[in-house]
């Protein structure tokens, strides 16, 4: 028998702990939220299986834990643009819009086009979601799906743009030089040199350990292990 919404938030209730509810809210979520781990949500997701329906009302909650759900069984290939606008809109946190809407919008039939209006966005999370997207896309379509030209642009906007734009948007901004670095031939040799331009780029992670990828040094070390033009199996695990 499906599973319906109340039966899924009671369940990822009993699947939260604290501990990883504060380590969440210190990364930006708030409430609502029960703190359920990826390793926990996977199981779930993988029982529900994919499911549009049930994905828009899990996100329309506003709790993180059944929005990160909701990206684990979308069906963007049924999803709207309508669909992606409410999703960003209500995308309160890095942790949402980077690994859930930009996830989903990635393997929508309106990616690029979608991707290439929030990049725009002089809102914050609008186009960090943006740049993150291509960061997916980049990582798992053919090189030939891409408009080098477009890209070379993007390349040249954040070697002169990074460092002034906002906290989070530098963060995708950088992701993005290291994707096309790594798994855009085309562009292999610009993007690093890119890398070079920018150098360090400063993020403020808040209370939390994470730090900033220095990107001439991941796409060297994808050099060194012979990964460039590496494309992932799947977006989404």
């Amino acid at each position: 028998m499906e599973s319906n919404i109340y039966e899924i938030m009671k369940e990822l209730e009993n699947l939260g702990n604290e501990q990883t509810k504060n380590t969440y809210i210190r990364h930006g979520a708030k409430e609502p939220l029960y703190g359920v781990t990826t390793g926990k949500l996977k199981p779930l997701a993988r029982r529900i299986k994919k499911n549009y329906k049930l994905s828009i009302e899990l996100y329309k909650t506003g709790n993180y834990d059944a929005m990160y759900l909701a990206g684990m069984i979308a069906e963007p290939i049924k999803m709207s643009k309508r669909d992606f606008e409410k999703w960003i809109k209500g995308a309160y946190c890095h942790g949402i819009a980077d690994y859930v809407v930009s996830v989903a919008l990635a393997e929508s039939r309106y990616a690029q086009n979608i991707a290439d209006e929030w990049i725009k966005s002089n809102k914050e999370l609008y186009a960090s979601a943006g740049w993150s997207s291509y960061c997916w896309l980049v990582s798992y379509q053919n090189d030939d799906s891409f408009d080098k030209e477009k890209l070379h642009s993007y390349l040249k906007e954040i070697e002169k743009n990074i460092h002034s734009n906002l906290n989070r948007v530098r963060y995708a901004m950088n992701n993005f030089v290291i994707a096309v670095g790594i798994s855009y031939k085309p562009l292999h040799k610009e993007a690093l040199e890119t890398a070079k331009k920018i150098g360090k780029v400063f993020v403020d992670m808040g209370n939390t350990s994470c730090k900033t990828p220095l990107a001439t040094e991941y796409i060297q070390k994808a050099i060194q292990k012979q990964k460039i033009g590496f494309k992932r199996k799947n977006i989404r695990c």
